[in-house]
């Protein structure tokens, strides 16, 4: 029978990671195990004794409920939280990042629109300002799809109904519907879209006619808004959307793919179902590519601020200026009070299946979810769906929560999505595609449909380095067009979820 095999991360680790199945009283690592150690969690290699630090990654991750002895299962039931002081020591790791020069750089075949953005997907987007109108716009979008005048225009993507569930019953001011406004902004305006009708009811707090008014909007071929209300009711507002589709597809069908430097691409940094092997092969990995697209002039957004507490520390010392890396803090700090006003903490944030895949703590969770940001340097800090101007590795701040941190990363300007999970995950979120990077082979082939690449082969051998040129190279072709696993399933139409920040009223 084959030695289970572990991985210790740095030499100042005191547990391993169990990469295989290691069973009560098997050797492994020099030791005897006391415990069955399930595939991803940790084995102390060392007495740690009350109190002491957990090491992994070289990182805190946690402190002992009680003493520890070698060879013991190391998770929630002995491994506890509490604060502690860490080094943010801005810009100590800032470094040029190493650009190529333009005629090195890698190309992409996409679509080159009128505000200067460049487009990976050539959609007609029916968006809502209210959830009173988002049955309407997907009766249109349905409409539409029935009379087969799709099938005419091959080069069109589909027609994709961005609805939701707020948009009215809040303060028409502030926190919250600034947040809502850079959203709906972000998506009316996306290169993915090469047209747009939004509709609403007419009586809501988000208003169209404001939002036209703030950003100096005018009614075009492809930009058409309208109301329920004002149309004269469901009937008469399905058939005018519809006929607003119908006149728009032969100009959004006009739009051709073009060779453009891949310095164009924002890519959104994404992960969810983490497991114990999500810091150890496809977040690194991803960070690899991350760096690669950074290199050659293009963007990574990091985001799902809960996911990086506890690892801030690593990011701060990579930022460009003090200011970025203050402003990341200051988030940071938002965050805490925002939970601590709500009854929450922190740490809450590891789910069930988090912890049944190994990660124990969201210092754990956190040190693997910022490896997809790389080690390039961080250029900029941004709000959650503010438009990201910046080329380089940059950050938003967001929740954690999937849906919602890549509908703010997607309104920033995101056209590509990577997806990194370890437990599975069934997600898209159109109009930007989203590639599924599975973190083990297992998941892989159990989730074969869903995942476009496998990064459990780095526990076979696979560098990081191969697996991240891999994974940049898909990002290229799914830029120029080649589906993803979600796209072809059909994901993306109902995972618009903005961050709802503030009273329901």
């Amino acid at each position: 029978m084959n030695t289970p095999r572990t991985i210790c991360l740095s030499p100042d680790d005191n547990v391993v990671i169990a990469i295989d199945l290691v069973n009560q009283g098997t050797e492994v690592a020099g030791l005897t195990a006391r415990e069955r150690i399930l595939r991803g969690h940790k084995m102390a290699v060392e007495p740690i004794r009350e109190g002491e630090p957990i090491r992994k990654f070289g990182q805190i991750i946690g402190f002992a409920k009680n003493h520890i002895a070698p060879g013991e299962w190391v998770h929630e039931h002995n491994v506890g939280l509490h604060d502690f002081e860490r080094d943010y020591a801005f810009c100590a790791d800032a470094k040029d990042d190493h650009l190529l020069p333009p005629e090195l750089r890698a190309t992409f075949q996409g679509y080159r629109r009128a505000s200067g953005k460049t487009g990976t997907r050539n959609y007609i987007g029916i968006l809502t300002s209210v959830n009173c109108s988002a049955s309407v716009a997907r009766f249109a979008a349905a409409e539409v799809e029935r009379s087969g005048i799709l099938r005419d225009y091959p080069g069109i993507d589909g027609i994709v109904a961005i609805v939701h569930g707020t948009g009215c019953g809040h303060a028409a001011y502030g926190e919250g519907f600034e947040i809502l406004r850079r959203t709906q902004w972000g998506y009316a305006s996306h290169p993915n879209f090469a047209g747009v009708i939004m509709v609403g009811l007419g009586c809501e707090v988000f208003q169209i006619g404001r939002m036209k008014k703030e950003y100096g909007l005018t009614e075009t071929d492809t930009f058409r808004t309208l109301t329920i209300q004002e149309t004269g009711g469901t009937r008469k507002t399905v058939q005018a959307i519809a006929d607003a589709v119908k006149a728009m597809l032969p100009i959004v069908a006009k739009a051709q793919r073009e060779t453009r430097p891949a310095s164009e691409l924002v890519l959104a940094l994404q992960c969810g179902g983490s497991d114990g092997y999500s810091g150890l092969t496809a977040n690194p990995a991803l960070g690899v590519a991350s760096d690669l697209l950074v290199r050659h002039g293009g963007t990574s957004i990091l985001s799902e601020t809960p996911e990086i507490y506890g690892a801030e520390h690593l990011l701060t010392r990579r930022a460009a200026t003090r200011e970025v890396g203050e402003k990341l803090v200051s988030r940071i700090r938002w965050w805490e009070a925002y939970t601590e006003r709500n009854g929450g903490e922190m740490n809450n944030n590891p789910s069930p299946g988090n912890k049944a895949g190994g990660l124990t703590t969201i210092l754990e969770k956190s040190l693997g979810a910022s490896a997809k940001g790389g080690r390039s340097t961080l250029q900029a800090v941004y709000e959650y769906a503010e438009q990201v101007k910046d080329h380089g590795f940059v950050y938003m701040d967001t929740p954690g929560y999937d849906p919602v941190a890549a509908t703010g990363q997607v309104a920033g300007g995101a056209n590509l999505i990577a997806f990194t999970t370890g437990r599975g995950s069934a997600f898209g979120c159109k109009p930007a595609p989203s590639l599924k990077l599975a973190t083990n082979s297992d998941i892989y082939r159990r989730m074969i449909d869903d995942m476009d690449i496998n990064c459990g082969d780095i526990l076979d051998g696979v560098s990081l380095e191969e697996k991240g040129q891999e994974i940049f190279d898909v990002l290229l072709k799914v830029a120029s067009g080649e589906h993803t696993m979600s796209e072809d399933l059909g994901y993306g139409d109902l995972e618009f979820v903005p961050w709802q920040v503030g009273a329901v009223m």
